[in-house]
Formats: structure tokens, C-alpha cells, sequence
């Protein structure tokens, strides 16, 4: 049965001498892997389309067992992202994430948007921190986490002081404080950042600017979500803090601190 479906690569293996195995999130049918024989010639015509990160239109042939890629024709190369290693650093991690929480020919609703808009907006060159961010507090509530954000976790106010507490997995009020000592106290700004990295896609939200510390802060949160709730580690994110540690390789200036 041959299918035609649009998708990104997210991940691609050597297979022999000349073929590959490639991991595709579709817009249709969710992550399938195929073999694409061949692709790992120069010549093929399924060179090009098999590079990570490519958004295209592919027609794979199903059968018993794995799949195999037909024809391809590539839609976006994300030329930007495969060239700056800031770019290719964050966006692996984001495919990363997005590998690990979902399960072969299974569609999970919005996943395959996210890493669409993620991808789009850090090849055109936004900020590729602020980026990995809204998929990474998006993505906890497809690994099970949906943390309270709305009101806080304990009583259900709205108003007055809020921090972000790890034991009851949201925000807690002033008046609830007590009820965790390592609550992560947050001024209003950063409250409505983290419910704009969880519930807004990243289309609506155009290039954020945020200050340094800022996103260091919400990334601390979430990391320790996906650390201590979640128990999952990643690969590439070991390189990001690498990259972090070492900004020489980076040499980028900070773009203009504002936040909204």
C-alpha cells in the first residue's frame, strides 16, 4: 500500500553501504520509520530528502515489518539549522525530546505542529533558546505532567504572590508557601511566561526576547520536571550545557533584552 505523507526527519541511521534507516514524524500518521535505499549515494534522489531536520512530502510503501521510502520531494531543507551549530545543537534536542514521548504509527494531536513551528522559527533565525523552551513545557504534558498553572495547586486563588512548587507540580499562592520550603518564587512576568510556554503555540508568539536570566529560570523548572517527575535524560541536552559552559564557540551577541 503506498501512502503519501508530509513530514520532518527527525532521525537517520546507516544501514550497509548504501542505505539508511529513517525516522519520519508525519503529519498524518505520527512517527514511522522507513528504509531509504540507496540515500546515503550522492546521486540518489532520496539523498537530499533524508537529511535531518528536512520537512517533505514523502510516498512510502507499507507493508509487513518497516516501510520503505519510494520517492521524496523536499519542502524546506532547513538549510540554517544544518549550518549553525547553535541552530543544529537546540533543534537536535528538540527532535530528541520529541523521539523520546512519542510511539511508532501513533499520531499524538499538535506534536507534529509544534516541532513544524520549531523548526521553522529557529531557521528563520529566532531565538533558538526561547524556542527549545516552548517545546520543552509543552512536551511534559504528552510525557503525563500537566502541572497546575491556571490558579494555585493547592487552594485554587488567583490572586496575590505565586511561586512554582516541584512537590505539587504548579503554582502555589503566598498563602500556600508553607506547604513546600523549595517553592521557586516568580514575579508576574515569569508567571505569565511559563503559562505562554504552555499553552501558546509558537506561531502566535513571533520572536520573544528574553533577558539571560530569565530563561535560565524557566529552564531550571522544567528541566527539573523532566529530571525528578518525568526521569528522563537526553543526549543532546548534555551537549547544549556543554556549548553553555564554553560561549567562545558561540560568538554571538545577546540580542536586545526585553520581555513582554
Amino acid at each position: 500500500m503506498l501512502s503519501k505523507w508530509e513530514g520532518i526527519v527527525i532521525r537517520t541511521i546507516p544501514y550497509g553501504e548504501s542505505n539508511k534507516i529513517v525516522t519520519l514524524l508525519t503529519q498524518e500518521a505520527g512517527k514511522i520509520t522507513v528504509m531509504a535505499r540507496g540515500a546515503k549515494k550522492p546521486r540518489s534522489k532520496l539523498a537530499a530528502v533524508t537529511q535531518p531536520f528536512t520537512l517533505g512530502s514523502f510516498l512510502i510503501r507499507k507493508g509487513r515489518g518497516m516501510g520503505t521510502l519510494s520517492q521524496g520531494e523536499q519542502i524546506e531543507s532547513m538549510r540554517f539549522i544544518r549550518e549553525d551549530l547553535e541552530a543544529t545543537s537546540y533543534a537536535s534536542y528538540i527532535v530528541e525530546i520529541i523521539d523520546r514521548f512519542t510511539e511508532e504509527n501513533n499520531r499524538v494531536a499538535g506534536v507534529y505542529e509544534l516541532l513544524s513551528d520549531a523548526l521553522h522559527a529557529i531557521n528563520e533565525e529566532y531565538d533558538a533558546e526561547a524556542i527549545t523552551l516552548f517545546v520543552e513545557w509543552k512536551m511534559i504534558r504528552v510525557g503525563g505532567i500537566h502541572p497546575v498553572l491556571h490558579a494555585c495547586a493547592n487552594c485554587g486563588a488567583t490572586d496575590g504572590e505565586f511561586g512554582f512548587s516541584f512537590k505539587e507540580i504548579g503554582f502555589l499562592c503566598h498563602r500556600c508557601f508553607h506547604l513546600d520550603t523549595y517553592v521557586v518564587r516568580l514575579t508576574p512576568t515569569q508567571i505569565k511566561l511559563i503559562r505562554t510556554f504552555y499553552t501558546v503555540p509558537i506561531h502566535r508568539v513571533g520572536n520573544l526576547s528574553l533577558k539571560k536570566d530569565t530563561k535560565q529560570l524557566m529552564k531550571k523548572i522544567v528541566r527539573t520536571i523532566y529530571d525528578e517527575q518525568l526521569g528522563v535524560w537526553f543526549k543532546s541536552r548534555r551537549f547544549l550545557d556543554k556549548l553553555e559552559a564554553m560561549p567562545e564557540l558561540l560568538p554571538k551577541q545577546e540580542n536586545p533584552e526585553s520581555e513582554g
